[in-house]
């Protein structure tokens, strides 16, 4: 890795050394990815540990008195945001050093530093990246490649620190979609905050289900129930931090259930059809891979020896059909030492995959 001079710019058009602001993952992964780039990174976290881990990981060093970072990228919990977007344009008063933030609620954050007399040096953020993991142990430099990454300039923002903004999202190897801050918690509302809370509702019915009933359990259960393991605290101040555009989906949430549970109870089932067919549209509207339009896919399902090397195999028999595999799923037997894989290929091809699979002696349906 490079080891640029003090103030070096590297490659990225960045004028000087980057500090981040909370050591943990994004921090961490952030200043992998500025180190990477040939930053210089200046490390500060309450947490001494934090900071000795990330350093030790090649994500930068200690700040130290006399530093003089040129941006800084706030990394913190949801609920100290505010106050510590405003301590460090308080402690880079009279410099033209940018100040970001990658909270996942915007409107907040900015509201507490609308009045700052250096609001015009901060321009909010949002890399849409994470990990099932926390932790500086869990940064990655290529943490944010190809990821999309919200930038969210205010009405003051200065031109220069947008730039900025956008100069450190592209080296972090990030997509930059721009958003007002107002129009990006409405947006994670609708694609992250409602759906958690719909996954842990029913997630948590599964808690008190009897075993028998819990050992019917498959895939679709743990698709649905995936996003609730998340940490309670964190999702607690972040969907807590997005409060009215949340509620305002809840609300058509509930709506919709009054209407589905009328027409369950009523047996109307041209009305439950009618609610099922509208989620079929929604699925159709989530954009495909490398951010194109959504295609037909089918499902095939292969029987698959549950020991090891079975997948590689079946993969490479994948490869030999010459099918693009664009997504993989798989649900163990609870009976017997069998996987069941699910192979997400493009629609008109799944016919082909699954006659190349039958030949090589594999156990296949739709």
């Amino acid at each position: 890795m490079p080891e640029p001079l003090p103030g070096s710019t590297g490659t990225s058009g960045i004028a000087g050394p980057v500090e981040v602001v909370g050591a943990g993952l994004l921090g961490t992964s952030i200043g992998l990815a500025c180190r990477r780039a040939g930053l210089e990174v200046l490390l500060t976290d309450t947490a001494g540990e934090n900071v000795r881990t990330a350093s030790g990981l090649g994500a930068g060093r200690p700040r130290a008195v006399g530093d003089r970072p040129a941006l800084v990228v706030v990394a913190v919990p949801p609920d100290h945001l505010g106050e510590v977007i405003a301590a460090a344009l308080d402690a880079t008063e009279g410099t033209d050093a940018v100040v970001t933030d990658v909270g996942s609620v915007k409107s907040v954050p900015l509201a507490a530093v609308a009045d700052h007399p250096g609001a015009a040096r901060y321009v909010g953020s949002h890399p849409m990246a994470g990990s099932e993991r926390s932790g500086p142990l869990a940064g990655s430099a290529s943490l944010f490649d190809g990821r999309p990454w919200a930038i969210t300039p205010h009405a003051g923002s200065a031109p220069a620190a947008v730039e900025t903004v956008e100069a450190l999202v592209r080296l972090a190897g990030g997509v930059p979609v721009w958003l007002t801050p107002a129009e990006h918690d409405r947006a994670v509302a609708r694609t992250s905050h409602v759906p958690h809370l719909l996954s842990a509702l029913v997630a948590a019915r599964l808690a008190a289900g009897p075993e028998n009933h819990l050992a019917l359990s498959g895939q679709g259960v743990r698709d649905v129930t995936r996003v609730a393991a998340g940490d309670p605290r964190l999702y607690g101040q972040i969907v807590s931090a997005n409060a009215d555009a949340v509620v305002a989906l809840l609300d058509e949430v509930r709506a919709d259930l009054d209407r589905v549970r009328d027409a369950v109870g009523r047996g109307d089932r041209g009305a439950l059809e009618e609610v099922l067919a509208h989620g079929v549209q929604g699925t159709r509207v989530i954009p495909a891979k490398h951010g194109g339009p959504a295609r037909p896919m089918a499902s095939v399902w292969v029987s698959v020896p549950d020991h090891p090397g079975e997948l590689a195999r079946l993969f490479a028999d994948a490869v030999a059909s010459e099918v693009n595999i664009e997504d993989v799923r798989i649900d163990h037997d609870p009976g017997r030492p069998v996987g069941l894989v699910e192979l997400l290929v493009e629609e008109s091809r799944a016919e082909h995959l699954v006659t190349s699979l039958e030949s090589r002696a594999w156990s296949t349906h739709r």
